[in-house]
């Protein structure tokens, strides 16, 4: 069964509309919301290993081992969730601009842990 495209034009289903903004905000919290770099600041400590490129590196709060920018992500601790509709906006946007105690910073490995794990 085809989805009806009903925004943009016609040109986007509802999931792809609620994706592209669910997208777009992630986005906007990544370059703009300062808890977030706090956290990485926070957890970071001066890089004095071999490669001269690296210039710091960051501790994992789950298994506190050190790791470089490109291995680590920021976490919210209570999931961001869904948004799947316009009721489910609300919550979500207050769930992904939380402040720097809803944040943590995480290794690559142990964020798909969490991310992905059942309950």
């Amino acid at each position: 069964m085809k989805s009806e495209k009903t925004r943009n034009n016609g040109s986007m289903t509802e999931a792809a509309y609620f994706s592209w903004i669910r997208s777009g905000l992630r986005k906007m919290s990544m370059r703009g919301w300062k808890p977030i770099a706090q956290v990485r600041q926070e957890a970071r400590r001066p890089y004095t290993g071999p490669n001269k490129r690296l210039k710091y590196e960051y501790k994992c709060a789950i298994c506190k081992e050190y790791f470089p920018d490109k291995e680590i992500h920021v976490d919210h601790i209570c999931a961001a969730g869904s948004l799947k509709s316009a009721k489910d906006l609300e919550g979500f946007v207050e769930r992904l601009f939380c402040e720097k105690d809803g944040l943590r910073v995480l290794c690559k490995p142990c964020h798909h842990k969490i991310t992905h794990q059942t309950d």
